[in-house]
């Protein structure tokens, strides 16, 4: 996927305003190599820590909103912290990043007056810190706080959103009918085979006309 190289400084556009500091302060420290990628919809970020020959490396999708960039980032960086401090002989999402993780995201949780993240998005965040998920912004009430402060979704909606039925379309092109809810995720057929998937309720889909 093609990737957008910029100046360091050029991330605080992303951010929410006045998080620019304290971001800017671990990138420079580590010596990041930082991309804004263009959106995949497989993933929000990634990251490649140094080797002898290269420095680390995060790249974060540009087409997200300043909040979940931010939280997206701040995983990444997440990443790069459990390197510096345990190497690679832990697991990639283990308790040592959640730890780590955790207190990146308290530095930016309001303290007084002040508040970086809308109320209903810090409060999942909140919730989230008890035990973080290994994919940014995976929680399902993260990711529904988080969308609203979307600008555009191309025309893809959540599976709960969709009426019992209806016909959804995936990013490989399969096509899934809607069916009724198994606990916590749909039970869906693809169309062409007939067999049946679950689907968690905030997958993003478009909307299949026949």
């Amino acid at each position: 996927m093609p990737k957008k190289e910029v100046p360091v400084s050029y991330l605080q556009q992303y951010l929410p305003p006045g998080t620019g500091e304290p971001v800017l302060a671990y990138l420079h420290q580590y010596k990041v190599h930082l991309t804004i990628a263009r959106e995949r919809r497989s993933i929000l970020g990634d990251y490649r820590h140094r080797t002898h020959h290269t420095n680390h490396r995060i790249s974060v999708n540009g087409n997200l909103n300043p909040y979940a960039f931010l939280i997206t980032l701040l995983h990444e960086i997440a990443h790069l912290l459990t390197f510096e401090q345990f190497g690679r002989n832990v697991q990639a999402h283990g308790r040592e990043w959640k730890m780590i993780f955790g207190e990146l995201l308290k530095q930016f949780l309001a303290t007084g007056n002040q508040r970086v993240f809308p109320e209903e998005v810090e409060k999942e965040l909140l919730q989230s810190l008890r035990n973080p998920a290994a994919s940014s912004c995976a929680e399902d009430g993260l990711l529904r706080a988080l969308r609203k402060y979307d600008t555009g979704t191309n025309g893809y909606k959540l599976v709960e959103e969709l009426s019992p039925g209806s016909l959804f379309r995936i990013k490989d092109g399969r096509i899934f009918c809607k069916g009724d809810k198994m606990r916590k995720r749909y039970k869906c057929t693809e169309v062409q085979t007939g067999k049946i998937y679950l689907f968690s309720p905030v997958y993003e889909v478009l909307i299949h006309q026949p």
